[in-house]
């Protein structure tokens, strides 16, 4: 894995994810430190209020349990939002507002760029106590220009792939999740002719959505959509456009894609039916499939088409307009803590993002009995050792990437456009960002 080329650069993207919001109010009794793990905020005993807004299943609501166990006087709340860009709405029209944030903000990476072009709307996370907590890339990531640590990392996302061995074997392909290995091994010209042999013999899709797999595929670019100084590279003629074509290409000619928007209701139903038999999966996604696919078989093979993949990985900020600020930055650091984040793997399968957690046995060790009790910690390190390209992302990275994936969902989920029509409403999109 290479470290991060630029402070501003980050590891992967996510276009759209459901949310699950955490809330958290905190108050130490006397004597508690404001270290990482503990807060001495109202010394006299006063209780304060602290909120922790978060996307996905990061795994924190025993964890936030234990904090007020840890801490005495802490209350918790709980907040959803529906979508990740919904999140992001609601941070970029809250912080213009100057409040309503909560006290510690959840950022996803393909626009935590965006948010570190105003640091003096963020508190410096900057601390003793958590230097070289985390992989140099991931801390660079969140790194401004000038030194200033924006957020603490919490996840990573590496890659593997899901699978319903069920369907394998009605179509005649291996179940066994080793030789599943072998049989992705390969490139994704391999993973799409595979597909081809199983939806031959099958009436079920190979994959969920184009807009899926395509994030899988850009991710392995280093530079998708804007060079290491943040200047834009244009569309037309580019490698986005070929893979844009490629996985239309296999979503429609191939008729492997069931022409699913990640994260739609429909998205959510297809687990309970025979929609799809395989996916890309970061490790934040086991816990996703679990939570939807009760009483359906899934498994995990260690592979990835072209080697590795990073999809996802977030940050805890914490907004300056809040009434707690170092409160908010100790909550955010005991969170963020190797301990904690392996806790928070056991729960969502969020894979950490932390030097000492990526050792620990506890992680090495770790299987998943919901996927016949695969063992997911190793497979997920394995995937991680094997990312060898992660995309820069600077602040225009959210708004280019939107265009592209906009002419995807024309295509492979509404239908309404042809691939060459759709990349020209997409390039059309593309100009008037004016960009350049």
């Amino acid at each position: 894995m290479r470290t991060s080329r630029s402070r501003l650069a980050v590891t992967a993207g996510i276009a759209g994810i459901a949310l699950v919001a955490a809330g958290c109010s905190g108050d130490a009794g006397e004597g508690d430190s404001p270290e990482p793990g503990g807060s001495d905020a109202g010394g006299g005993g006063e209780e304060i209020t602290l909120t922790v807004a978060t996307f996905n299943e990061f795994g924190y609501e025993d964890l936030l349990t234990e904090y007020m166990d840890l801490n005495p006087g802490i209350v918790v709340e709980q907040k959803k939002a529906a979508t990740a860009n919904e999140a992001r709405d609601n941070l970029n029209t809250r912080l213009a507002a100057g409040s309503g944030l909560a006290d510690v903000e959840a950022v996803e990476v393909d626009w935590l760029t965006e948010l570190m072009q105003f640091p003096d709307k963020f508190v410096d996370l900057s601390d003793p106590e958590v230097e070289g907590r985390w992989l140099d890339w991931k801390t660079d990531s969140a790194t401004t220009e000038d030194g200033m640590l924006f957020g603490y990392g919490t996840d990573s996302g590496p890659e593997a792939i899901c699978y319903r061995p069920d369907l394998f074997e009605a179509a005649g392909l291996p179940t066994d999740r080793a030789e599943v290995a072998e049989l992705l091994e390969g490139d994704w010209e391999n993973y799409f002719s595979v597909g081809e042999d199983f939806v031959g013999a099958s009436d079920a899709a190979w994959f969920d959505s184009a807009g899926a797999t395509y994030q899988a595929m850009v991710n392995q670019l280093e530079n998708a959509y804007e060079a290491d100084d943040g200047t834009p590279l244009g569309l037309e003629g580019s490698e986005v456009e070929d893979l844009f074509v490629t996985v239309l290409e296999a979503s429609v000619d191939r008729g492997l894609s069931a022409n699913l928007a990640q994260w739609s209701d429909d998205w959510f139903a297809s687990f309970q039916t025979d929609g799809f038999a395989t996916m890309a999966c970061p490790g934040w996604m086991l816990g996703i499939v679990e939570g939807n696919a009760a009483g359906v078989s899934w498994d995990i093979a260690d592979v990835f088409p072209g080697g590795g993949g990073n999809w996802g990985g977030a940050f805890l900020t914490v907004p300056a307009q809040g009434a707690h600020p170092e409160e908010a930055k100790a909550l955010a650091a005991w969170l963020t803590a190797p301990e904690q984040q392996i806790k928070a793997f056991a729960v969502t399968g969020n894979f950490p993002s932390q030097v000492e957690a990526l050792t620990s046995d506890d992680l090495l060790g770790a299987t998943n009995e919901f996927f016949n009790n695969a063992p997911t910690g190793q497979i997920l390190t394995n995937r991680a050792e094997a990312i060898t390209a992660t995309p820069f992302k600077g602040p225009n990275y959210f708004a280019i990437h939107t265009t592209v994936t906009d002419g995807l969902t024309r295509v492979d989920v509404d239908g309404t456009d042809d691939i060459a029509s759709s990349w020209d409403k997409s390039l059309q999109a593309y100009s008037e960002l004016g960009l350049g």
